[in-house]
């Protein structure tokens, strides 16, 4: 699904359950986002040849955080494509080591679960911090919103006015709500972190779990927050 000139949405799983992101630079280098569980790579390998590039051409992974949904299909992907493996400083250690992140112990499913699944352990190369931006596609903004994870970031691609929302929002079944409590590391503070996503300026919202937002979209994303909060953004 192309959400702007060189931004494409590469549904991993039906149903936009769960999808990766894949900015495509004119000389056809590509920057992923996300990879998915580790049944994914396959998806992504279709998605990227519908495209016209291939896993020869993807150059960064950047993670949004280090939960197996996002990082499973991260070795094999690294493996296929020789690409460069960017996550924030607060969870690079978890990708590294190839473990989850402490879940939050003040739920239920917290308690019972202690630490999130992880993936297969692999090299982190880069190791970004919140607001630096990135020289992809003309400029890929970092957000620390951390809570899901610690180092759970959102990313704000300026010249297309795309947000990647990463688990910050969810959109299933075009309703956004709050990430599940017990997959969180800190569910209140990524409730609070997640109000950033509201003083941005984007023309579409697109999600990692869910369809994206393309009419409306900043106003939608502060209408949720407004709603959450019981007052103005």
């Amino acid at each position: 699904m192309q959400l702007a000139p060189g931004v494409w949405r590469i549904a991993t799983a039906p149903s936009d359950l769960i999808s990766s992101f894949a900015f495509v630079e004119d000389d056809g280098r590509v920057t992923l986002v996300d990879a998915g569980t580790r049944r994914a790579p396959k998806r992504l390998v279709a998605g990227l040849e519908h495209i016209g590039v291939g896993p020869s051409d993807v150059a960064r992974i950047i993670v949004t955080h280090a939960h197996p949904d996002h990082v499973g299909g991260l070795v094999a992907m690294r493996g296929r494509t020789g690409a460069t493996v960017a996550v924030h400083e607060r969870d690079a250690a978890y990708v590294r080591e190839g473990k989850g992140p402490v879940l939050d112990r003040t739920t239920l499913g917290g308690r019972l679960l202690r630490r999130n699944a992880g993936a297969g352990p692999t090299p982190v190369d880069e190791e970004l911090v919140d607001g630096q931006v990135l020289d992809v596609a003309g400029g890929l903004r970092v957000l620390h919103t951390p809570g899901h994870t610690p180092g759970h970031v959102s990313l704000l691609h300026e010249p297309s006015g795309t947000l990647v929302t990463g688990d910050s929002i969810w959109n299933m079944r075009a309703r956004m709500t709050w990430s599940v409590p017990m997959f969180c590391t800190d569910h209140r503070l990524a409730k609070e972190t997640a109000h950033v996503l509201g003083e941005l300026d984007y023309e579409i919202a697109a999600f990692t779990h869910g369809p994206e937002i393309r009419d409306g979209a900043r106003e939608a994303v502060r209408g949720f927050l407004r709603r959450k909060a019981g007052t103005s953004v």
